[in-house]
């Protein structure tokens, strides 16, 4: 059932995906940062004009996530990731539509993969992985976003201080990125196997879509907080 939900998921994106001048939209729209390889370095100076911490949310997907938290702390800055042009084209009409969108948000359309072009090292405070694709085939597993791999490059970008949040519905895949993340050397600072159930961790908690959906029908959410 799960890996059956999680597919479910991607066949979404997938159908997105299509969308008809989707990429044209992204590129000429004001939210999303267009060259974010120039900006490696520079995101406090020049994207966003002030001395605050900046935190990245990966696969920000239709974007609720982080334009809810966003407007909640305005003394953070925030970047979000999302490969896929008809997905991002949903967040970014989204803060189009807006009254009073935050101005401490921007996109990026890009491959996470990449993401040590993009961030310079040290320049990240916090990454948000938020119920990633699973990759459910053993041979896919370095895609995982969890994964030792990624988390080699979140290493070459993250304050020596800084953390990882990771939320998923998949308890395989959380599994394997508590074993990832063991065995890459990372400290887990805090772990919840029922995070709606949970006071602690569900303080200032924001969800996503799929977090609302899925614990909505009864299923558990699985996160964890780890650092060096």
């Amino acid at each position: 059932i799960l890996y059956f939900r999680e597919n479910r998921k991607d066949m979404t994106q997938m159908r997105l995906r299509n969308i008809t001048g989707s990429r044209e939209m992204i590129a000429e729209n004001s939210f999303c940062i267009h060259e974010p390889e120039k900006m490696k370095g520079k995101w406090k100076k020049d994207i966003f004009n002030n001395d605050n911490p900046v935190h990245i949310e990966i696969g920000s997907g239709k974007g609720r996530f982080i334009t809810e938290i966003a407007l909640k702390r305005c003394d953070i800055d925030y970047v979000g990731i999302e490969k896929y042009s008809s997905v991002l084209l949903r967040a970014v009409k989204k803060l189009g539509s807006m009254e009073s969108a935050p101005e401490n948000l921007v996109f990026i359309r890009m491959d996470a993969e990449y993401i040590t072009d993009v961030f310079d090292s040290e320049e990240v405070d916090l990454i948000y992985l938020n119920f990633s694709d699973p990759w459910p085939k053993a041979r896919h597993s370095k895609r995982r976003l969890p994964s030792a791999a990624f988390l080699d490059r979140y290493d070459r970008i993250l304050k020596k201080d800084g953390h990882i949040e990771f939320k998923t519905d998949n308890r395989d895949l959380f599994d394997f990125a508590i074993d990832e993340a063991k065995a890459a050397g990372w400290k887990i600072d805090k772990v919840s196997y029922d995070l709606h159930n949970d006071d602690e961790m569900m303080r200032d908690n924001v969800m996503t879509e799929y977090e609302e959906k899925f614990s909505s029908a009864g299923n558990p959410i699985f996160k964890y907080i780890i650092s060096r």
